[in-house]
């Protein structure tokens, strides 16, 4: 029996989306290793499954391109909730999607039946090295050195449901990524390792940003990856307290509310659906 998936994309992070209620998956790592490769399978980022949630709601389940599992996805949310409301599963606006990370608080800002923008509460940000988490002394991260033994970087981080170090440069376009990203990725300093943020800032109202994504490699965007990153801005006081985080194919407005917690917003894109034979 075929699975059939459906593919999203948030800004060009894209997702193969299923559902698990009706299509159970047995090795979702193995399936998500085979369906995100670039050149023998689908090719995406990674898998993402809709599962049944707390009191009606929904439960999200994201697997990376490597087959490891993430925490949480601010695109993946985003896609989530488009995919939710377009295809029938709610008729709600507003409602709460669970992650490894905690319960997502979602809204929806639909035109004519289809969903243009999607906020979502990201929760409340950690700073604390152990919550990060990284080792060595207690204490937030704040530009600090890191050893990579043919260089030294400064990383501030974060942990917004999952881990990031962001390192300031002066143009996050011109980074190589697939040189630096796995070097800090795979840090034994990161014992779960971490997203890679590189990220300069244009002024306080806006930053760029270019990512290594834990599990996936180079990525287009990142919606927890820009939460990341605003949030390193922040606490370095580059920026506001609401940014527009600039991506390859465009842009997240991040803000870091007086409740404490952190709210992404931005579009949500369905590119195809298909069947992979099981």
């Amino acid at each position: 029996m075929a699975i059939p998936f459906t593919k999203l994309h948030g800004l060009g992070n894209d997702y193969l989306f299923i559902d698990g209620a009706k299509h159970p998956i047995e090795d979702p790592a193995e399936l998500s290793r085979c369906m995100s490769h670039r050149h023998l399978g689908a090719g995406s980022d990674g898998i993402i499954l809709i599962l049944p949630g707390s009191s009606g709601g929904f439960t999200m389940r994201i697997f990376n391109a490597d087959g490891s599992e993430a925490e949480t996805c601010g695109n993946g949310i985003r896609c989530f909730a488009k995919y939710v409301y377009e295809h029938g599963m709610t008729d709600k606006t507003e409602f709460v999607i669970d992650t490894l990370a905690g319960p997502n608080r979602v809204v929806l800002r639909v035109e004519d039946g289809v969903v243009q923008s999607v906020r979502s509460n990201m929760g409340v940000p950690k700073f604390e090295r152990a919550e990060i988490p990284m080792l060595g002394p207690s204490g937030h991260v704040i530009e600090e050195e890191l050893d990579l033994r043919d260089q030294t970087v400064r990383i501030t981080c974060a942990n917004i449901g999952n881990p990031h170090a962001v390192v300031f440069v002066d143009d996050a376009t011109k980074i190589n990524l697939a040189e630096i990203g796995p070097k800090i990725e795979n840090h034994p300093k990161f014992p779960q390792r971490t997203n890679v943020e590189f990220v300069n800032v244009l002024d306080a109202d806006n930053i760029v940003m270019r990512i290594w994504e834990r599990g996936s490699g180079i990525t287009m965007a990142s919606g927890s990856g820009s939460c990341g990153s605003a949030l390193a801005a922040m606490i370095t006081n580059r920026v506001n307290r609401r940014v527009n985080v600039h991506l390859v194919y465009g842009a997240l407005i991040i803000e870091w509310s007086q409740d404490g917690c952190v709210y992404q917003e931005g579009p949500a894109t369905e590119v195809y659906s298909g069947l992979w034979p099981e």
